[in-house]
């Protein structure tokens, strides 16, 4: 495996977690986003996709805009996250999905791979999910998805890293910095 591209700040989770903390959601915040996205437009609100060139994708500019918007909103109605919740979280995973996409497609047509999967709790995402298998389509890939039961915690994949660490006798003093990209050695 060769990693060709990756977040340069949080995770697509950690983007709708924490757009959803602006909308006043409590956390995790993602499934909610999710679940009102089902009846917004995800036309209704336009937010920036960063423009990081090659494979890697941030995050950071997409919240930044979404809080500056939802601040000038709300000094003009007050209730305008509460008037327009589905509609702002149906933009918000348009967004963010359509940022995940648009790296996916990139470096599918970089490398030439045809058989593709999304992995990890954001692929629980409905819209990411149904975007993912639409694009594939489109493309003649073959993708893959896990069952939504294989999608909702990392927690696993937190566990077998440190296990192998843990054979490999990898391990780090205490004194360390915490970090959120595993290094193996």
């Amino acid at each position: 495996m060769q990693v060709i591209g990756e977040t340069l700040d949080d995770a697509a989770g950690e983007a709708f977690d924490k757009s959803a903390k602006l909308l006043g959601l409590p956390y995790p915040g993602g499934p909610l986003i999710d679940k009102y996205a089902q009846e917004g437009d995800p036309e209704k609100y336009h937010f920036a996709e960063p423009q990081i060139p090659g494979l890697n994708f941030s995050f950071s500019g997409l919240k930044t805009s979404i809080l500056y918007y939802l601040q000038q909103q709300v000094k003009m109605n007050p209730d305008f996250i509460s008037q327009n919740l589905a509609d702002l979280c149906a933009s918000i995973q348009h967004r963010i999905v359509t940022i995940l996409l648009n790296k996916y497609k990139k470096a599918a047509q970089q490398t030439g791979i045809t058989h593709l999967c999304i992995a990890g709790g954001v692929s629980a995402n409905s819209g990411l999910r149904k975007a993912f298998e639409a694009m594939g389509k489109t493309n003649n890939w073959h993708t893959y998805i896990p069952r939504f039961e294989y999608c909702t915690d990392n927690a696993a994949m937190i566990a077998i890293t440190g296990y192998y660490k843990y054979l490999q006798e990898d391990f780090a003093p205490l004194t360390i910095s915490a970090s959120a990209r595993a290094a193996w050695s």
